[in-house]
């Protein structure tokens, strides 16, 4: 029963849980980016929103570089803290700009990866990363 009150961390199972929350945000944020970048280059007219004035193509690039790219450093780890600046600022956008009038269950997603893109910045990306692998070569 002790343990279930228990406020320390076993740095392992910490480890561990960073990479599934790391691999698990970056792979489900995929599936927001792809077919925004598949709007990107379809040579189609680009329908998107503008919601802080930049323009809907520099806004759908700026989203796409966030939502794939970003996710793609985040998904192995490498410049987690830098990668996921991108990925809270879009998110911000989105539930506090574009979804700002909608109901709480429809921003609510948007919300929920910002939480997780916040504590990733906090915490970084643990053991099992690239810049564990760096951060290891450095010293």
């Amino acid at each position: 029963m002790k343990a279930v009150f228990k406020t320390t961390v076993n740095a392992s199972y910490l480890d561990a849980a960073l990479l599934v929350a790391r691999v698990g945000v970056a792979l489900l944020m995929f599936t927001h980016g792809i077919p925004k970048l598949g709007q990107l280059f379809s040579g189609e007219p680009i329908q998107y929103v503008d919601p802080i004035g930049l323009g809907v193509t520099l806004s759908l690039v700026l989203t796409v570089f966030a939502e794939v790219l970003c996710s793609t450093l985040l998904l192995i780890g490498f410049a987690t803290r830098l990668a996921v600046i991108p990925l809270i600022v879009v998110m911000a956008v989105a539930f506090f700009m574009v979804h700002a009038a909608d109901p709480i269950n429809v921003k609510e997603l948007a919300m929920l990866y910002l939480l997780f893109f916040i504590v990733l910045g906090v915490t970084g990306s643990g053991k099992y990363s690239v810049d564990y692998l760096i951060s290891r070569k450095q010293a």
